[in-house]
């Protein structure tokens, strides 16, 4: 039950990283597994098999997420956004009492007040960047060198709760070509159609490595956050998370939205903050 627990969460990180202005690091901050995720990064030099043990279960879900249920998840957001925005709203938030304890019993000061409202504001200014132009990604050395470069930025923010790394991946105009890239993969791989199969490759390959050495990087400075100011470092993830709401809905006009589907996103926010609860106990 353990494993499969762990699996669950896993399929929601991997869900999240795939949708514009939700964070796979709010998530994990979520379910309450961040630090440990962070750790187990972080200690794979050191206890390689240690970390591998403790990873496979979410890295598996995370393949399921992104592999398995983009395809499901891209459709409801599609065909109803608001509905979808708020189960996942409802994710995030279910969090949020996991992570009060780490901020509360000692007096707020200044400095962790204003490091709440800098990175409340940091995702609210995000929103305001333009999508760009989608970039052709076709194999070669200057693209290679690009999708490694984008990977490693991307993934750095994914590891940052309440910052979105498809959302970075959109205004650099990379989003949708990868994701049209990994979907081709899949649908490829079955019939092994080995000409599109390396195609894919070639640019899931570069894009992929610099993805790995953004996480292990990101990870090494947050576990040296979380070790030397951990309450600031909290202060911070929770202007990340709180502001989360506005990334997600952002785009979409409330004021059509009748009361069938306000209703329908309201029992979907409270699905979700107790599937959130849930899985971070």
């Amino acid at each position: 039950m353990s494993f499969l627990k762990e699996v669950l969460r896993g399929i929601a990180i991997g869900v999240a990283n795939i949708i514009p202005g939700v964070s796979g690091g709010t998530m994990m901050v979520s379910m309450g597994i961040y630090g440990d995720v962070i750790g187990a990064v972080t200690g794979m030099p050191k206890h390689f098999w240690k970390s591998v043990k403790f990873l496979l279960p979410y890295a598996i879900g995370m393949l399921i997420g992104i592999g398995g249920l983009s395809f499901a998840i891209g459709y409801f957001f599609l065909e109803f956004p608001f509905e979808t925005a708020m189960l996942f709203i409802g994710l995030i938030f279910g969090g949020v009492p996991l992570l009060l304890p780490k901020i509360m019993g000692k007096r707020i000061t200044f400095s962790e007040t204003l490091l709440f409202v800098l990175f409340f504001g940091l995702v609210v200014w995000m929103q305001f960047w333009k999508q760009g132009t989608d970039v052709a990604l076709e194999p070669g050395i200057k693209n290679s060198i690009s999708l490694f470069v984008v990977g490693t930025v991307a993934a750095a923010t994914m590891v940052i709760p309440g910052v979105s790394g498809s959302m970075l991946l959109m205004s650099l105009g990379y989003y949708t070509p990868i994701i049209n890239r990994i979907s081709g993969f899949l649908a490829a791989l079955p019939a092994l159609k080995w000409e599109e199969l390396f195609a894919c490759a070639a640019v899931l390959i570069p894009f992929g490595i610099g993805v790995v050495l953004g996480i292990f990087l990101v990870s090494k400075l947050v576990e040296y956050l979380l070790e030397k100011q951990e309450r600031k470092t909290y202060f911070a993830i929770m202007g990340l998370v709180t502001s989360s709401p506005i990334a997600v809905l952002s785009g979409m006009n409330i004021v059509s939205i009748g009361f069938g589907q306000l209703l329908l996103g309201i029992l979907l926010f409270i699905g979700g903050f107790f599937i959130a609860n849930i899985l971070g106990k």
